[in-house]
């Protein structure tokens, strides 16, 4: 239901300079009388241990449908993961991870709260989470999340997020869909409209739940190309229970993204790819109510546009 100096720019550092590890180290040896020697070839051990850094530029902040930063301005947004390999074999089960993520928002202007003046780090969520790939495509992730506000501008809210992916590349091709469905139980505080100033009944005494469908299908053209671009069309709706929404309809979107990757980046420093696009969001009543007022002057409460760009690299 939401993006993001801080603890994941300290990362950041770190992490580039761990990026610079090549896959496999390759010796070779020669005498000096010029003729070759047997060559020595070694296989480094493959690494456990994989993540994704980078940051994303956006003009609004929507999580689940709801606006959380309805002031003007620029959002920086960065972001870790980190992936913990702890399992891969060939039977039912084939690959158990450890996930680690951490996200942040930060923001150019101060919140719209009156009198309220704020840092600009009004967000950082943290994600650790056991991801479970069976039956080859489909994969299953727990995970447990934690949205806290460096700046106070909203009280900590705590989650058991399930979700369920499905690859149906083998089925489908180069048209497959990738779905997923997720689940999400609020445990402390509120992720939903309990927690803000809406003018709809909630009982911040309960806590929420949350329900996603959605698909992103994608295809890559000029495949043969080092900067083949990758177009995602990934299309989601939510939905709430015991006043996540204060009704059941959340949000529907649908957005577009053009990845291409940085090739002349050199690969010992990590796969770096530029991402840009947008995503129209459709909300129900109750998150219209809590943001259009706020945002919108053409009196269209319903919709929101977000636009962005990111880089960012794997290793």
């Amino acid at each position: 239901m939401v993006t993001k100096h801080n603890i994941a720019a300290l990362f950041a550092v770190a992490l580039c300079g761990l990026a610079a590890v090549p896959a496999t180290v390759k010796a070779g040896t020669e005498v000096a009388s010029g003729k070759e020697s047997k060559a020595v070839v070694e296989e480094a051990k493959k690494s456990y241990i994989s993540g994704d850094i980078g940051f994303t530029v956006t003009n609004d902040y929507v999580s689940r449908g709801i606006l959380q930063t309805p002031e003007a301005g620029v959002k920086f947004q960065p972001y870790l993961d980190l992936y913990f390999k702890l399992y891969e074999g060939t039977g039912f089960i084939n690959n158990v991870t450890f996930n680690l993520g951490f996200w942040s928002n930060l923001e150019t202007d101060d919140h719209f709260y009156p009198g309220k003046k704020t840092s600009v780090w009004e967000e950082f969520d943290y994600m650790p989470g056991i991801a479970v790939t069976f039956a080859k495509n489909f994969t299953f992730t727990v995970s447990y999340f934690e949205f806290d506000s460096p700046n106070q501008t909203f009280s900590a809210a705590r989650s058991i997020n399930l979700n369920l992916a499905y690859n149906d590349t083998d089925l489908l091709g180069m048209w497959a869909l990738h779905p997923h469905v997720t689940f999400l139980q609020e445990v402390d505080g509120h992720a939903g409209m309990n927690n803000a100033a809406s003018a709809s009944p909630v009982n911040t005494a309960k806590c929420g739940q949350y329900y996603e469908v959605g698909i992103a299908p994608s295809f890559t053209f000029m495949k043969d190309s080092k900067y083949a671009p990758t177009l995602t069309l990934p299309v989601t709706a939510g939905f709430g229970s015991n006043g996540f929404y204060g009704s059941g309809f959340g949000y529907a979107s649908a957005g577009g993204t053009i990845s291409v990757p940085l090739a002349f980046i050199p690969s010992g420093f990590g796969a770096w790819t530029a991402s840009a696009g947008g995503t129209y969001y459709y909300v129900g009543k109750y998150p219209a109510d809590v943001a259009g007022p706020l945002t919108f002057s053409n009196g269209d409460r319903h919709s929101i546009g977000v636009a962005f760009t990111s880089i960012g690299l794997t290793f």
